[in-house]
């Protein structure tokens, strides 16, 4: 393959995709195709994005044939091929080999992919290697709640926090009242979500964990890429000032601010490179102000929705794809982002507003004021004289004011 025709082939169509997209731009003036079952609006009205619809891309055999017919009708062009959900993911790190040498497919195997993809898993793989986390129970559809559920048996008082284990097998199990994320006030609050949930069909683990105190601004984001030796080459973390709170979008990051904490970010780094992990890494983390340590939540085996806060810090998450698959590879040292900027994906009036950490929000208007503040989805190369795409813009981020309002509430 050769550098001077990259093609990014996107499976997905939300901020996700589109900061993907936006980044292969910025870097190098592509524009990218994605492939998707619907189009929604992150993804709608822009230049550097062409989006197709193929309604049974959730099927392996028809992702794989959709790719392989967009391959032959690009001979000659680099192919790089991303998943941007934890779905899509999946389907490339299974179906890869069948995508190679036609497609860079920079992911973990299929092996790694089938320990790590289940939170049951990564805490077990916490353990080992130093890194904390909530106190957590495992139940499975056999378990005896009556008894599990009990705060004795639990080892931490209530509310709790309820969620599956296993993310990409959750959501093809639909339901009412359906959550990315559930807190539980009772033992019998706790018996309700876990029978709906397995009435649902879900068959995986479902994990009890204790609730950590503290709001948005307690969370932290961790990105880092790994090259194809398993080193890691950068790693950018992320003081979340504020996420979504609409059932389908709870912990999803709108608003953060990048920091260096150095001790943190090598027990990561180690953490991965005892793994020989390979492409994207993501980690959503919480510090526990009860004895000031942090708690990983979760590892995501490809970009976060939030990417865009990782390239407008000036780690562009193109290019290290690019360097490292078709360039001359990597520096041997490993960059840890020192670079403070805000990212934000809805309007800076909503941050200012919503973040309970007054002290972070005051840090917000004093990098925005700094010419530092980098919304994630306006883009000038796409707005300029793009009547639509600035329509829509406008509409996404006034409807932010009434989703806050109606979901979370202002202290």
């Amino acid at each position: 393959m050769e550098k001077r025709n990259i093609i990014p082939v996107l499976l997905g169509a939300d901020l996700n995709c589109y900061s993907v997209a936006r980044a292969f731009h910025e870097q190098y003036g592509v524009k990218s195709y994605a492939f998707g079952r619907y189009a929604i609006g992150a993804s709608k009205y822009t230049r550097i994005l062409k989006f197709n619809v193929v309604e049974k891309l959730d099927d392996p055999d028809v992702m794989v044939e959709t790719l392989l017919d967009f391959a032959a009708k690009h001979e000659g062009a680099s192919l790089i091929a991303f998943g941007c959900t934890d779905d899509y993911a999946a389907m490339l790190i299974h179906n890869g080999d069948r995508l190679r040498p036609r497609y860079i497919v920079p992911y973990i195997g299929p092996e790694l992919f089938e320990r790590l993809a289940y939170k049951a898993s990564f805490y077990e793989d916490c353990d080992r290697c130093g890194i904390l986390y909530p106190k957590t129970v495992v139940v499975t559809p056999e378990t005896n709640l009556d008894e599990t559920l009990d705060e004795a048996a639990l080892g931490f008082s209530y509310p709790i926090i309820v969620k599956p284990s296993a993310s990409a097998v959750y959501w093809k199990y639909p339901f009412d009242g359906m959550k990315k994320v559930y807190t539980a006030a009772s033992k019998g609050e706790a018996e309700i979500i876990i029978r709906r949930i397995y009435g649902s069909g879900y068959p995986e683990k479902i994990i009890l964990q204790d609730m950590i105190p503290g709001d948005d601004s307690r969370m932290r984001v961790l990105t880092a890429y790994s090259d194809q030796n398993g080193k890691v080459k950068m790693m950018c973390l992320g003081h979340v000032l504020l996420e979504e709170h609409t059932p389908k979008g709870l912990g999803n990051h709108c608003a953060i601010i990048t920091e260096q904490d150095r001790p943190l970010m090598e027990k990561f780094k180690a953490y991965l490179e005892g793994l020989h992990f390979v492409g994207y890494s993501n980690f959503d983390i919480k510090y526990d102000e009860r004895d000031n340590t942090f708690r990983a939540f979760e590892i995501n085996l490809r970009l976060g929705r939030s990417n865009n806060y990782v390239t407008s810090a000036g780690c562009n998450v193109a290019r290290y794809i690019v360097e490292d698959f078709l360039g001359e590879g990597l520096p041997e040292e490993t960059y840890f982002c020192d670079n403070e900027i805000l990212w934000h994906s809805v309007p800076k009036k909503v941050v200012y507003e919503y973040c309970r950490d007054k002290a972070m929000a005051d840090r917000a208007k004093e990098l925005a004021k700094t010419g530092k503040a980098h919304p994630a989805l306006w883009y000038s190369p796409d707005t300029f004289f793009n009547p639509m795409r600035t329509f829509f813009l406008t509409m996404h981020g006034y409807n932010h004011f009434g989703k806050f309002k109606k979901y979370y509430g202002k202290e």
